[in-house]
């Protein structure tokens, strides 16, 4: 992986393939591995940017509080870097956040959105108090706990399960704990989303336990023009789930 220096941080990114600059941003807690088997079906039609978020993987994070916001500016950040002035961003879960705070804060960079099993609306109240006291739990506890609760929601595959809990389990307390309370604050970026003018994906599954697939049918429901991959079976994992349906539908971006 490469790093570079961004906002206080070192953040590290794989760059692979040729063609429209796509991002695929993560979900939590973890990191750009999640998307392997889709990059490798991409690779010829994108000129694919893998980060790892602040904190996960190979990146490091700061102790301060930080925001979405901020972490779409790490973003930024890395592709003015890498001398990038507009690409597609798609993002999983938590990843899909950070791509709406992006596309919301620098709209001209963006030449279209995917969002996989993700949403637009922000944390109920009652949503926001349980990712506080997970946080709290974590510092008590450790990151374990977060694992063995998160695992069987991600998927029902025994070999995706396996994965996700060797990544979660290798993420620091304070990435897992500034994620949440980052994902805590957010804003509802829904009445943003209705008046976007670059292509819109929506890629989820019917069987996702943790974002109800109703989320992305909300969207489509302000956003017409947005494209609704429905995947039957599938759980918050997708494009491990169903990667080459994952990245058919990501293709969209490059058209």
């Amino acid at each position: 992986m490469n790093t570079v220096a961004v906002n206080g941080i070192k953040l590290a990114y794989v760059r692979r393939g040729k063609g429209t600059p796509l991002v695929l941003i993560h979900g939590y807690p973890l990191d750009h591995t999640s998307w392997n088997e889709v990059a490798s079906l991409l690779e010829n039609n994108f000129d694919l940017i893998l980060p790892d978020l602040r904190g996960f993987g190979q990146s490091t994070t700061v102790e301060t509080p930080y925001t979405i916001s901020d972490m779409a500016d790490d973003l930024a950040s890395l592709l003015d870097h890498l001398e990038v002035e507009k690409a597609a961003l798609a993002g999983h879960s938590m990843g899909g956040y950070v791509a709406l705070a992006f596309a919301k804060k620098y709209p001209q960079r963006v030449s279209g959105l995917g969002l996989v099993s993700s949403q637009a609306v922000a944390d109920s109240p009652e949503g926001k108090d349980r990712r506080y006291q997970t946080a709290a739990d974590v510092v008590e506890k450790g990151v374990n706990i977060v694992a063995e609760a998160m695992t069987p929601k991600l998927s029902t595959d025994a070999s995706v399960q396996a994965f996700v809990r060797d990544v979660i389990v290798k993420q620091s307390k304070s990435s897992v704990i500034g994620a949440l309370k980052a994902m805590a604050e957010r804003e509802n970026l829904m009445s943003h989303l209705s008046s976007v003018k670059f292509p819109v994906v929506l890629i989820h599954g019917n069987a996702d336990v943790l974002i109800p697939i109703e989320r992305a049918k909300e969207i489509k429901t302000v956003l017409p023009s947005a494209q609704l991959v429905e995947l039957q079976g599938a759980g918050h994992m997708p494009m491990m789930e169903f990667a080459r349906e994952t990245a058919e539908g990501l293709k969209f971006l490059g058209s």
